[in-house]
Order: C-alpha cells, then structure tokens, then sequence
C-alpha cells in the first residue's frame, strides 16, 4: 500500500478511493473562463485539477482562481523556479514539477524550502519523451523508472517526501511496465496516464487499456485520461472506467450486441436509458442497468441486474433484481422504465 499524501482536502494513496483528475485548457491568466471550466468540472465528478503556468500573469492569476473553485489546484511548472515558489505562495495545493527542467540544485532547493513552508506535495516523474540522458542506454521503460527514482532521490536527500510520481508514454505498454516496475521499488503514490493518447476514441481504448491494466493489479492512486479536446470528456471516461472496475460507485448500463435475433432497437434504446440515469450520475450506489434485446441472454442477464429489459416483437419483460415485475407493450417502454429506474434510485 502506498503512503497517504494529501491535496488540500483531498487524501491520495494509502487505500483511499482513486482520485480523477483532469487539466484546463484555458489560458490560466484568463480568471473567468479559467474558473467557468474549473467549475463545470467540479459539477461532473472531477476530484482534483491541474492548470498551466508558463509565465508570470498565469501565477499572479492563481490566487483569484483558488478563491472561487473547491478542488485541489495543481500548478504545472517548468523551466522557471521563480514561477513554482510564487505559485505555492498563491496557495496551490500540490506542484507538479520536473526538477531536472528547473536548472542549478540551489533553485530546486529554493522550490523544496518553499513547498515544506506551505506543506504542499510535489508530483515529480517521467515521460517516455523526455528522458534523462544518463539512462540513455536502458530500455525505454527502465529509463522512464531511473529518470523517476533519480528525481525522488534528489528530494529525498533535500529531506523531502511529499512526493506523488507519475510515469507516462504513449506506448500503452512502456507505460503499463514502467508503473509496475516502479511500484515495487517504492511506497509513493502513482498517478497514472497514457500521454499523448489522441482524441476520444483513440484515448478511451489507450487509457482504459494502460490504466485499467494497472489499477486491476492494484498499482495506481489517482488517473487522468487524457485526450484532445474538452476536458469535461476525460472526467466522463475516467468515472465511466472506475466504474466498470469497480473502484467507484455509480449507475453502470450494459447492453447486448444487435445480431439477428434482435427483436427492439437495442442502441436507441440504450440510449434513452443512459439518458434517464444521467441525472443520478453523482449516484453514491453500485446499480446495473440491463438492456437485452431477445428473450435467449434477457432473462439471464437479468439474474445479475438491479432492473433489466428484454425485448420482444410486441413486448418488453422488465426486471427488478431478477424477477419479472411486468411486461410492457413496446410503445410503452421508455415511460415505464423510466418511472421504474427513478423509483428504484430514489428508495435504495
């Protein structure tokens, strides 16, 4: 088990819940809209966010933002000590930092006092494009685990352990076997992510590949699935994967494939249910929705259901934690199984 590190109010590692996080893509020096898209991802279930600072104006920004959101901000700094000591004083809750982009020991020594000062975390780690140099001559995951331990190593010996550590590439695999190789040789918590993983497709099959791969082995502390575009998506897909791993509560809707025997509209009909649970979607309860559209997999499908349907030519068989509570004419569906979905979330 990982050691506990604290952001804010948020607690990571140590058997706690597996935190979400994603990252604006705003300009931070722009306040309003920074904390408009801060503020919807707080409203879809994101645990902890990561803004930019690449310049002057976007850390003088942070205070303002800090007093209008409730998660945990994390400044993301590079190149420029000056920035990560004036983020912190700005009340940030963790630093994600590359102390070997930073320059001279004595400016990274200057971000240690100033981190120890506020008694905020430091995420340090690797990413397969930008390697140490002197790991040069290992394979690509092995210099993704010495480049990481060396920037432990480094606060370490500046007596700093509020450390979180992050190995990302955009080979699902040299991910996959740099996290597990590191997770055996320290008790640091892990943030896990596939880099560069595309647009949403593409990024949902790499991530869900990499990280549930390593959260099923019980190696990583909190994710962020990454992909081009609207952020609101990677806290959409990252909850969704928690889910369907079991490692966070909320409304999972299965459905079968549309061969033959397919006798509903079994995509449209999904749809409408993902669509009547959407409101529930902050649900602090594990609930199966089934949508089957033959009587062949319906009524076994529905063993293993809190409430199931299963489609005939004429005729819906609804289910309530397997049992047949009543059939339906098939102009009826949506509007019973929606008054029976809300009734069942609304007592459990």
């Amino acid at each position: 088990m990982t050691r506990l590190i604290k952001y804010g109010n948020v607690q990571v590692g140590n058997g706690n819940l597996i935190t979400v996080q994603s990252m604006t893509n705003t300009k931070t020096y722009d306040v309003k809209s920074t904390v408009e898209q801060i503020l919807k991802l707080e409203e879809d279930g994101c645990d902890i966010i990561r803004v930019a600072v690449p310049e002057e104006k976007s850390s003088d920004a942070l205070k303002e933002i800090k007093k209008e959101i409730n998660i945990p901000l994390i400044a993301d700094i590079h190149f420029d000590y000056k920035l990560a000591i004036e983020s912190i004083k700005a009340g940030i809750s963790k630093i994600r930092l590359n102390p070997g982009n930073i320059g001279s020991d004595w400016k990274v020594k200057e971000v240690l006092k100033a981190a120890k000062e506020y008694n905020i975390p430091i995420r340090v780690g690797a990413n397969s494009g930008s390697l140490d140099k002197r790991f040069e001559n290992d394979t690509i995951e092995m210099a993704m685990v010495n480049s990481a331990l060396y920037q432990v190593r480094l606060l370490e010996k500046n007596e700093f352990d509020k450390i979180v550590i992050s190995m990302k590439s955009s080979d699902v695999r040299k991910t996959y076997l740099s996290n597990k190789i590191i997770s055996e040789k320290i008790d640091y918590p892990l943030h896990l992510g596939v880099t560069e993983a595309g647009v949403y497709e593409d990024s949902i099959i790499s991530s869900s590949a990499g990280i549930g791969a390593l959260l099923l082995n019980n190696i990583g502390d909190t994710i962020w699935i990454s992909i081009s575009g609207d952020p609101v998506n990677e806290v959409i897909a990252a909850k969704k994967l928690l889910t369907t791993l079991g490692l966070k509560k909320g409304i999972k809707v299965i459905s079968c494939p549309t061969c033959a025997r397919t006798e509903i509209n079994i995509e449209d009909l999904t749809n409408k249910v993902k669509s009547i649970t959407k409101k529930f979607e902050k649900l602090d309860k594990n609930i199966t929705i089934a949508v089957m559209g033959c009587v062949v997999n319906g009524p076994g499908e529905a063993k293993h259901a809190d409430i199931a349907i299963a489609g005939s030519k004429t005729t819906a068989a609804i289910f309530k934690k397997g049992k047949l509570i009543e059939n339906v004419k098939k102009e009826n569906i949506e509007e019973k199984l929606s008054k029976i979905i809300e009734d069942y979330i609304e007592v459990i």
